[in-house]
């Protein structure tokens, strides 16, 4: 207490003394009250085990990645005829303030650029319109399409009808970003051109299916456009000048930050036994935390926030591809996710080498750039489970720069553990998962899937050996229903899910989806307003045919986990009728459900096995239940239905 360490390298490198000495036994670093800047991450290998790090009682400490800029440096400044405030750059200490990547769907989860913190909200780079999109313009020319092999990467020519773009002047660093054909792949594009004569934008390159205008939710906006920042809450960081220019939301500024650590704070590798509790974790390009091959790593009571990419990585990444492919395999890398979607889609039984027992308990996720956990653990060719757990965190109001397909949750492997956490306001899904056996239980997931179609707050599929998880005791609530959106979607021929005891609340304009899939299973559930119950099709025997051909992609991801030998044959002996298969689902079970003011229970009957389920009818359901308890006690006023008692522990404990 007398005469503590100076910085957190220092004791760290007294940590490694200790242990080159002999001394393997528990050390507990205590951070006093404070703000520890961090301008590169630190290595927690095996020497550093039986380790923790954290605050001292009742103290605020934070870890942050950014550099504070004296608010005396801040001038009143012009841009245009709008008033802004402007800082000069030049005697900053900020090598690199990062670049603007593509970012999206099929895109790899990378660093973020240098972002802005006033008063330790984030800030948004300059754009248009200020507050949501626009509908994307007649389309010229929807650009090559690398989803189908087309990698001329030729950009897509868009006309526009306003004449507030053909007053931007041109720079080469201005982007756009929306839902430029499918509504559920967004992207981000560089602008090329812009011909304000003939009212036309040029993309520099091209976008996953080209572009396309016929649908609603074909939108755009653009952004880091310096004319644009016209609107509190915006900046421009004009490299050049090395000029920031930006328009404060508040009166005061006390602190004005900028992200710079392009690592985790902490890469934890081959440990165990380590503790990391009571830090706030803030003001990164990066993923905040990695840890790969440990065991028994508990992450507890800590906040995220503030962060261009994730919080927490559980397992390796995928190096960033250098082609913009659906579909590929890559090198696997720590502390970065990179293209790791894409290549599970090549390589389902990818080992991210989770590790063991990890937990991450009691955090909150906040203001984070892409999602907040990727949970990877365990081994999909031996179902030997990881048991890595989130659990009683806070999840929302992230995916500010990474939007579609960057969930609270990536959960990944085999049998680890989504429970008691709250997850909320996110423009996408809540949980993405890949893997078998897995528990989600416990959890308040609503108001997700804001912006996207054809997604659900819960989603996995086309890999029918993905079975066994479970979802019992959740409630989903909120999910918007005018596009294609639910609360669980089993897409492209998913099947082998338990959905047990759950309750949904206005749950999407389906409650499920069952895309063709089999051997699901829905008992005991609560259905609660909604449009459609549980939507079932057969599009194995239609447009998706050829996922189940002869050689196709079904039984390619069947033969990778030996899916008729032990332990797949044991564990889940319906996969054996699965090739060859008339395509036709096959025992969906839907037994003692509730369906309360569901307009239509299902829209296909002949793929679901419907027994002793009841339909009720109740006027007067609330426009909006906000909480679980509003849920819980509007369930219990009603007669016919049977309380269970497991529902009031769902949400944090």
């Amino acid at each position: 207490m007398d005469s503590p360490y100076k910085s957190i390298e220092s004791a760290l490198q007294g940590v490694r003394n200790m242990r080159s000495e002999g001394d393997d036994g528990n050390i507990k670093l205590v951070l006093r009250s404070g703000k520890y800047y961090f301008n590169t991450g630190f290595i927690l290998d095996e020497t550093m085990s039986n380790l923790s790090i954290v605050s001292y009682p009742d103290e605020n400490v934070t870890f942050s990645g950014g550099v504070e800029i004296p608010t005396e440096i801040i001038n009143n400044d012009k841009i245009g005829n709008t008033k802004v405030l402007s800082v000069d750059l030049n005697n900053i200490e900020i090598s690199d303030f990062g670049r603007i990547k593509n970012v999206g769907f099929s895109r790899p989860s990378q660093n973020s650029f240098a972002e802005l913190f006033i008063n330790g909200e984030p800030m948004h780079l300059s754009r248009w319109p200020n507050e949501g999109m626009i509908r994307m313009g007649k389309i010229i020319d929807k650009g090559s399409i690398p989803r189908y092999d087309d990698f001329e990467n030729r950009g897509a020519v868009m006309e526009y009808d306003s004449l507030r773009i053909s007053g931007w002047k041109f720079r080469p660093d201005m982007w756009i970003s929306g839902y430029f054909h499918w509504g559920y792949a967004d992207d981000a594009l560089m602008i090329k051109d812009i011909d304000s004569k003939k009212r036309r934008i040029t993309t520099d390159g091209a976008t996953l299916y080209g572009f396309n205008s016929s649908y609603a939710w074909n939108k755009w906006y653009a952004f880091n456009i310096k004319e644009e920042t016209d609107a509190p809450g915006e900046y421009y960081l004009d490299k050049e000048e090395k000029k920031l220019y930006f328009i404060s939301p508040v009166d005061k500024i006390e602190s004005l930050s900028l992200s710079v650590l392009e690592q985790p704070f902490f890469d934890i590798w081959k440990a165990s036994n380590i503790t990391i509790e009571g830090i706030n974790f803030e003001c990164s390009r990066s993923v905040m935390i990695s840890l790969c091959e440990t065991e028994n790593v508990r992450i507890k009571d800590c906040k995220f926030t503030n962060g261009g990419n994730l919080g927490i990585m559980v397992g390796m990444g995928i190096k960033p591809f250098e082609k913009y492919l659906h579909a590929g395999i890559g090198t696997p890398v720590r502390g970065i996710i990179g293209s790791l979607q894409q290549h599970i889609y090549e390589d389902t039984d990818l080992n991210r080498k989770g590790g063991h027992n990890n937990i991450i308990e009691g955090c909150e996720f906040y203001n984070l750039g892409a999602g907040a956990v990727s949970l990877g653990g365990g081994n999909r060719t031996t179902l030997e489970p990881g048991n890595n757990i989130v659990k009683n965190c806070l999840f929302h109001d992230n995916n500010r720069i990474e939007k579609s397909y960057r969930p609270a949750v990536h959960i990944t492997g085999v049998g680890n553990k989504i429970l008691n956490s709250e997850m909320y306001n996110s423009p996408s899904m809540a949980i993405l998962m890949h893997g078998n056996n897995h528990e989600i239980a416990y959890n308040y997931i609503h108001d997700v899937c804001l912006e996207v179609e054809d997604q659900g707050a819960f989603y996995y599929g086309r890999n029918p050996s993905e079975c066994g998880t479970v979802l019992r005791y959740n409630l989903f609530a909120n999910i918007p229903d005018i596009y294609n959106t639910c609360s669980v979607y089993h897409d492209d021929g998913a099947g082998g899910l338990t959905v047990e005891n759950n309750l949904f609340y206005k749950p999407g304009k389906f409650t499920s989806l069952i895309g063709g899939g089999s051997d699901n299973v829905y008992n005991g559930n609560v259905f609660i307003d909604g449009q459609i119950g549980i939507h079932a099709d057969d599009r194995l025997r239609n447009w998706g045919k050829a996922l189940i051909e002869k050689d196709g992609l079904f039984e390619k991801r069947l033969n990778e986990v030996n899916y008729l030998k032990e332990p797949y044959i044991t564990q889940y002996p319906y996969l054996k009728d699965y090739i060859p298969n008339d395509s036709m689902p096959k025992r969906n079970i839907v037994d003692s459900n509730y369906f309360i003011s569901i307009k239509k229970i299902t829209d296909n009957e002949k793929a679901l096995d419907m027994q002793n389920n009841k339909v009720m009818e109740i006027r007067n359901i609330p426009d909006k239940m906000n909480t679980i308890s509003e849920i819980i006690t509007f369930i219990s006023a009603q007669q016919d239905i049977k309380m269970n008692p497991e529902w009031n522990n769902i949400g944090i404990r």
